[in-house]
């Protein structure tokens, strides 16, 4: 396997719990001795907990839970979340980064996360990849009061894993693994969901197979997991050898899937029944559509899930594919409500999620006998029309009437950035 790995310097930076802890820089507080929250209080006990300070985590707090399962023995400072402040404060880290290296050698993973390729800088700064990782944690806490995190790979697989398993442990928040280092340090460790790109669905079908750490992965026929994963059973195999042929300097091929889709969607501020729930169906269709408007797209899949209150728990997800690709809101509202009408089991209704996949260009449109061609073209000079006004006005300048419902989630929506107050 030797010939395949590369060798290069790759350092992971992560904000320490970042919206926290720009939180309490703007107060002047530290976040390892502060609890301090970002939630909305005015969702009430159920509102959905955003970010949580290193100290609270220190405690045991869990960073996504529910205002109502925060701790009541302890004096918390509450924050609304201030996204377009958060996004001023990545604009000005990644500021940083760019002191350090070009815009070519900078890989921006997340809001708090990005890779670094220091290789070709060591030399000019007469520095190790770990003074140079220490230089650069240094300038964000000096110029913005803010605590990161580094980890150090000859790979990006490698530095994102000495990031997530070891970085927050050590003193000066900066590990270092080497090939060498992998089967010591990750093959012991399980659950496999510590890995990187282990998610829990996989986690229960590798438990499944026997397979309980990640040295297990490792130590298991590649061709088994290939047969039954596919490719991404054999790229599973290789990472857990620490094998990554990612390219920083590829950032397109590296964040841009290849089968995209866009979906929306949204927690609820209270319980939600039949037929207060087609109002926000109705919108989200909308903002589906309109997205696949930008982007001159249309998709042929949609997929409609919905989450019950706490008290009921589950929900489903259901996907139904048509012969001919879309971008009307009517027709994706349309499927949703029929896959509504034949999985919803009358609980209350708490989360809701719309997406579009399988999608195409829209230069041409696919005539279908049983389509009225003429209320088609309409629609589509109509929302045209809209698009426009809302790009020169703003998202709330063209509304349907039935928004003043008090169903209606869109206007408190549109003034958020990410869900959450801007």
């Amino acid at each position: 396997m030797q010939s395949y790995q590369l060798h290069k310097n790759i350092i992971c930076i992560d904000l320490k719990s970042f919206y926290a802890s720009v939180e309490c820089s703007l107060l002047g507080l530290d976040p390892f001795t502060t609890p301090l929250v970002v939630a909305d209080r005015s969702r009430g006990g159920g509102g959905v907990v955003l970010a949580i300070s290193p100290y609270l985590k220190s405690l045991g707090v869990k960073s996504r839970c529910r205002i109502h399962e925060l701790p009541t023995n302890i004096s918390i400072i509450y924050r609304k979340p201030q996204m377009q402040t958060y996004l001023e404060y990545a604009s000005k880290v990644l500021s940083i980064y760019l002191d350090y290296v070009s815009e070519e050698d900078l890989f921006v993973y997340s809001i708090d996360e990005a890779f670094l390729d220091l290789t070709s800088y060591l030399s000019y700064y007469k520095k190790t990849d770990a003074e140079l990782a220490k230089d650069i944690l240094k300038a964000i806490k000096n110029k913005l009061d803010l605590y990161a995190t580094c980890g150090i790979g000859p790979n990006m697989l490698i530095a994102k894993l000495a990031l997530d398993i070891e970085s927050k442990k050590s003193p000066d928040f900066i590990a270092k693994w080497g090939y060498d280092d992998i089967k010591t340090k990750l093959w012991p460790i399980e659950p496999l969901s510590e890995m990187w790109g282990i998610g829990h669905r996989m986690l229960h079908n590798l438990n499944q197979m026997g397979l309980y750490k990640i040295g297990d992965i490792a130590n298991y026929d590649v061709k088994k997991l290939k047969r039954k994963y596919g490719v991404l059973g054999e790229e599973l195999y290789y990472h857990t050898h620490g094998i990554d042929m990612s390219i920083l300097q590829d950032k397109d091929a590296i964040s841009s899937p290849k089968n995209k889709s866009y979906g929306i969607g949204q927690t609820l501020y209270r319980d939600y029944h039949v037929p207060d729930i087609f109002q926000v169906i109705r919108e989200m269709a909308d903002d589906v559509a309109r997205r696949l408007r930008m982007a001159k797209k249309q998709a042929s899949t949609i997929s409609f899930g919905i989450g019950y209150s706490k008290a009921y728990g589950g929900g489903f997800s259901r996907q139904q594919t048509i012969e001919v690709a879309t971008a009307s809101p009517t027709k994706i509202y349309e499927i949703c409500l029929g896959l509504l009408n034949e999985f919803y089991e009358g609980f209350p209704i708490r989360k809701v999620h719309i997406s579009v996949s399988q999608m195409c260009s829209n230069h041409a449109y696919q005539l279908n006998l049983f389509e009225d061609i003429d209320i088609e073209i309409n629609e589509t000079k109509v929302h045209k029309a809209v698009d426009e006004i809302k790009d020169k006005y703003g998202k709330n300048s063209v509304l349907r009437a039935s928004s003043g419902l008090e169903s209606s989630t869109i206007k408190k929506r549109n003034e958020m950035i990410g869900g959450h107050n801007a």
